[in-house]
């Protein structure tokens, strides 16, 4: 049975895994190293450099799997070209923390995807692999924010007394009438999804900072205005029924305008974020019962959606666009 699992060849999904992986942990690798090289603080500098061998591993195991399978190596990011290690940092260790958390939940939910649609068995395995170390790394980022006080834990809501049922489709109400109060998956939900737009905000302010090309840079501004935005929207619903908003992390971005990073990268950063910002935006909606949670989610990614294109296009331009693996033009072929 080994054997047979081993002679398969990839499918389309399980090379798009190992495609995305390069190129999301070969990114990770350049933000990692240089954070490292700056970082003050002994204990969230162990976490970096655990984080760092964990990328490093991917790297090395996605490689063999493509040399086994004659598939091109991707280009991805490097040291070399994507990174200043010389220059000052842009973020404080304190953001960087904010940064893993948020980027590890993303991994989590990344390996659980490449985990379901793999079939052949040591995919399977790699990935649970890969899941197993970003756990181990969630905990451990999680359990150094809390002893910090860096920690911005979801609103807090009392236990209700007993359960109760449905029973009456005024629950669902939002457009028109006396709303609802949010039931705790729906905020769950908008406190996910306001985590990682801070993060985002952080990032295309400080990469606005230091990029060299002024298209990125008004592209950066203009995400960080959409960003500030849709915070503000979802603060806002939150605030109606008197619970608190996580914390910003803006004041975490030093006075540095010596780019650590090339404006390929920092451009594929924002738009890789962006474009999942849409899936989670999405999975929001599918567990909000309430009418006008539904439809601003909804308004929410068309914003986001729009403002991922713009970013592509940029990337093209710029010729700074890696291309994944294409099935067969059949047409030029015959």
């Amino acid at each position: 049975m080994e054997n047979i699992s081993h002679n398969l060849e990839l499918t389309s999904a399980e090379i798009a895994n190992l495609w995305t992986q390069y190129m999301n942990d070969s990114l990770s690798i350049c933000i990692l190293t240089h954070s490292i090289e700056h970082a003050k603080d002994d204990e969230i500098k162990d976490i970096l450099t655990f984080a760092l061998s964990i990328a490093h591993s991917h790297i090395e195991k996605i490689t063999e799997f493509m040399n086994q399978e004659k598939f091109p190596i991707p280009k991805g990011f490097s040291i070399a070209e994507d990174v200043n290690l010389n220059a000052p940092p842009l973020f404080t260790d304190k953001f960087m923390m904010v940064y893993m958390h948020v980027m590890t939940l993303l991994g989590l939910t990344g390996y659980a995807g490449a985990i379901a649609t793999s079939c052949r068995e040591d995919q399977v395995d790699y990935f649970i692999k890969c899941n197993s170390e970003t756990m181990e790394l969630y905990k451990r980022v999680v359990r150094i924010m809390l002893n910090k006080g860096i920690y911005s834990k979801p609103p807090r809501i009392n236990a209700p007394s007993e359960i109760d049922f449905v029973n009456n489709q005024r629950y669902l109400t939002g457009w028109f009438g006396k709303k609802r109060p949010l039931n705790a998956v729906e905020i769950s939900g908008i406190s996910f999804n306001m985590v990682k737009i801070i993060v985002k905000v952080v990032l295309e302010i400080g990469f606005g900072q230091v990029c060299q090309t002024e298209e990125v840079r008004q592209y950066f501004k203009k995400g960080k205005n959409l960003c500030e935005k849709q915070f503000g929207i979802l603060s806002s619903t939150l605030t109606k029924d008197e619970l608190a908003s996580p914390a910003s992390s803006v004041s975490e971005i030093t006075n540095s305008t010596v780019p650590p990073f090339s404006d390929k990268l920092m451009l594929n950063h924002i738009v890789i974020l962006v474009s999942s910002a849409i899936g989670y935006y999405g999975a929001a909606v599918s567990v909000s019962t309430r009418r006008d949670l539904a439809l601003e989610y909804t308004r929410l990614m068309a914003e986001v959606g729009l403002y991922a294109e713009d970013g592509v296009q940029l990337l093209i331009e710029n010729g700074w666009m890696e291309q994944p693996p294409l099935a067969a033009d059949r047409e030029k072929l015959s």
